[in-house]
């Protein structure tokens, strides 16, 4: 008999000892007895490890529960993760549970990012740090902001508006570094789209302090494609306005809406 099934049993019967002769109320007995069934019974497992269905123990250790070590040895040479920027990080995080959740059923989506966890994690390794060591001052400096700041708006935590957001998503960055890499400052951790952000009139001229063009525009194809289809050959590639129009970037003024790519 396995040490999991001798636990289950064990505890079943302790609380129906404790039911049957009025040491807990009817309504802790059903509580303690649905958590019992949800542990031995928890859902499906994804489709991605429905393989795995009928040997808990190779995620699973008594009375621990998932156990890190177990994913990381099936998991530790995920080049295809380990390799990208956005998700390099997991080499150094050495926990699972908490962001990839199973037993949600087989459709389930298993990455459930939580960066508050990662300050957290990180605010531990740093805290073992050698003293007078800059990592041991990184994390005294984080520590105070993280007692006495406050989050930049609304949408976002503190716990996550204090996380290094270009470390990982410098690739995904479309402005470019020109407004630097703060991102916490605009943008919340579920969601890159800002609902209180309004575009400047269709008047306004000055495209070119917030969007940069795309390298076609600094080759010869801007003036022999670009520019003549919009009927300005003599615009510049600053002049966004000239051929543009706000709604979107293939809405061209005269013309309407053109994407020959």
């Amino acid at each position: 008999m396995s040490r999991t099934l001798i636990i289950t049993i064990t505890v079943i019967t302790v609380v129906a000892f404790a039911y049957i002769f009025g040491w807990i109320p009817r309504e802790s007995a059903n509580i303690v007895a649905g958590k019992i069934h949800q542990a031995v019974n928890p859902g499906s497992l994804s489709a991605a490890h429905a393989h795995l269905a009928k040997n808990c123990q190779l995620c699973h250790t008594p009375v621990i529960g998932v156990d890190t070590v177990k994913c990381i040895l099936c998991h530790a040479n995920e080049e295809s993760i380990l390799q990208r920027q956005p998700t390099a990080f997991h080499a150094s995080v050495g926990t699972c549970k908490e962001c990839h959740r199973e037993h949600q059923g087989t459709n389930a989506n298993l990455s459930q990012m939580d960066h508050a966890l990662l300050t957290d994690i990180g605010m531990k390794q740093m805290r073992n740090a050698k003293p007078g060591s800059e990592e041991l001052a990184a994390y005294l400096r984080l520590s105070e902001r993280l007692s006495t700041g406050v989050a930049p708006h609304s949408r976002i935590d503190l716990e996550e508006a204090v996380l290094d957001c270009s470390s990982c998503h410098s690739n995904d960055d479309p402005h470019q570094s020109l407004f630097g890499s703060d991102c916490a400052t605009c943008h919340a951790s579920d969601r890159w789209t800002i609902s209180e952000y309004q575009h400047p009139s269709p008047k306004s001229n000055n495209c070119s302090q917030c969007h940069q063009a795309p390298p076609s525009h600094y080759m010869m194809h801007f003036k022999m494609i670009s520019a003549t289809v919009a009927g300005k050959p003599h615009a510049q590639v600053d002049q966004c306005h000239e051929c543009h129009q706000t709604t979107s970037w293939n809405d061209i003024k005269r013309v309407g809406w053109y994407k020959h790519h």
